[in-house]
């Protein structure tokens, strides 16, 4: 029985302990080789603190010591926390503060880009740097390398499934990003659940184009450890290096988000690469029909799986190929160890072609959020669940979507019941944007939306009511590409000298969303 994420790995090894567990370009580690680096990894960690539970921040791009780092904190009994690499210097200090970090795993280039941002953040005990450390000071943190000798020996550390094992960052509608708090049982299951529907065994190859931090990424990793597959790292530039990447790997699953697959789906694939990619996913947002007619010609012996998820559940269902045809615009059903119910706001079950909130109810429904005990109750809720002359409460999460189910049992995406931003396959925030643009000097009004876009999902349209004559479009444009992600820049600023208002005084979010509705449809 697996209690802890780390067991993924150790019975890969134990089973085929000289088989292909990492990649990255022309360098392999096997799995028997990647346990003993997870086990020095775990003994560096435990001789800088013996506390089971403590937060360890992995903020590296995809490499070797990422996949090590991850493992290695939850083999020491300690929870891993993945920064995305594309997140700056703000986005970064937010999530080191907020769950409180210890220690940080990380680069000198990265550091050197922070360090302004977490000199003051007194929960940080330890920076571990993959490489040199030569004149970097940060306050009274210290510093180690991470290949530094461990001072104790493993010691065995007692794990539960219902132990913490990570926290994964995500957008909220209101204010900034919250932690969701995984269990290793989450993982696991999932692992089992997603190897499950795809079919997938010793002999896939996984390319992880897709970030850690996210659960559709990570994913990627758990599923290969699970079943002693490949992972295939890539931190691409051009969408032409996936595919470059596909055929030099032999790959046989690529998991993707729609803005990426419409890039994919305007390149030339190499003949042949069909033959061993056996399938595609798609999850953080609908797939264009008309890009999924292209891939479907370049790839004609790939399967195209659409799939839909949130982090708080890691995966909740998929639509087989088999249905793929009949029902283009599905996301499917229930993955296996879950169920995914369709419910009014009182509970109780929406008919046929009734939309309501989709819940998901199984092994796969995360802790809650941390430290926000009011937003958990909001989202995780006890539902007395009868069937089959059974009674359980136990708690399901509603996702904040809204669905519909067929005759047949086919679920059907509506739109969500918030406001977040869905573009690039990031799940955004627009408080979080509203929150950097009120900090600029001269703004005195502003909000931002998602709206349809061909290539992004949805594009963020910011409106701004100024009093300084220095905030112009170009200004702004200049500034949030400085301070944000670029998937948090707007595609489009206007001034606006009024924003309209609701009833309550209130700026009408809704009316400008119909206002700019249609804006790239042209």
């Amino acid at each position: 029985m697996m209690t802890s994420i780390d067991q993924l790995l150790s019975n890969s090894s134990r089973l085929s302990p000289n088989s292909d567990a990492v990649c990255i370009r022309d360098e392999v580690i096997s799995y028997s080789d990647l346990d003993i680096e997870v086990s020095r990894v775990a003994a560096l960690l435990g001789g800088l603190s013996q506390a089971k539970g403590g937060r360890v921040a992995v903020y590296l791009e995809k490499r070797f010591e990422a996949v090590s780092s991850l493992l290695g904190i939850s083999r020491s009994g300690k929870v891993f926390v993945p920064i995305n690499p594309v997140l700056k210097g703000a986005q970064v200090r937010h999530i080191l503060n907020d769950c409180e970090v210890e220690i940080l795993i990380t680069s000198v280039a990265r550091l050197k880009a922070i360090s302004s941002e977490i000199e003051d953040i007194t929960s940080l005990q330890k920076i571990i740097l993959i490489d040199d450390k030569k004149g970097l000071y940060i306050g009274d943190v210290g510093y180690i390398s991470f290949y530094e000798e461990p001072t104790v020996k493993v010691s065995s550390v007692s794990i539960i499934d219902r132990d913490n094992a990570a926290i994964l960052y995500t957008s909220g509608s209101t204010g900034k990003p919250k932690g969701v708090v995984l269990s290793h049982r989450n993982i696991i299951a999932g692992a089992q659940s997603v190897a499950e529907y795809l079919n997938n065994s010793s002999e896939d190859r996984l390319l992880a184009v897709l970030p850690f931090s996210f659960d559709y990424g990570l994913s990627q990793l758990t599923t290969m450890l699970l079943v002693g597959g490949t992972t295939v790292l890539i931190n691409y530039l051009f969408p032409l290096d996936v595919i470059k990447a596909v055929e030099k790997f032999h790959i046989t699953g690529l998991a993707a988000v729609p803005p990426l697959w419409t890039q994919l789906a305007d390149l030339q694939w190499p003949e042949g690469v069909s033959n061993h990619l056996r399938y595609i996913t798609n999850s953080g947002g609908a797939m264009p029909e008309s890009v999924l007619k292209k891939l479907r010609a370049s790839l004609p012996e790939t399967d195209p799986i659409l799939m839909y998820g949130l982090t708080e559940a890691f995966r909740s269902t998929y639509l087989p190929f088999s249905e793929l045809d009949k029902r283009p615009t599905s996301i499917g059903k229930a993955i296996p160890n879950a169920e995914v119910m369709v419910l009014r706001q009182d509970g109780s079950e929406c008919d046929i072609d009734e939309p309501g909130e989709l819940v998901h109810r199984g092994a796969l429904v995360a802790k809650g959020y941390w430290n926000d005990t009011d937003k958990t109750a909001e989202r995780f809720r006890l539902l007395n669940y009868e069937k089959d002359n059974c009674c359980d409460n136990e708690t399901v999460v509603w996702s904040g979507d809204i669905v519909k189910k067929d005759e047949d049992g086919f679920l059907y995406f509506i739109g969500r019941n918030d406001e977040m931003i869905k573009t690039s396959g990031y799940r955004v925030s627009p408080a979080e944007i509203e929150d950097y643009i009120f900090s600029i000097e001269g703004v005195d009004e502003c909000v931002s939306i998602g709206v349809p876009h061909n290539r992004l999902g949805q594009a963020i349209i910011l409106l701004i009511k100024a009093s300084d004559e220095k905030i112009t479009e170009k200004f702004i444009i200049k500034e949030c590409r400085r301070v944000l992600p670029l998937f948090m820049v707007p595609a489009v600023v206007e001034i606006k000298d009024v924003l309209p208002r609701n009833a309550n005084g209130k700026i009408d979010r809704s009316s400008i969303t119909k206002q700019y509705r249609e804006y790239f449809s042209e």
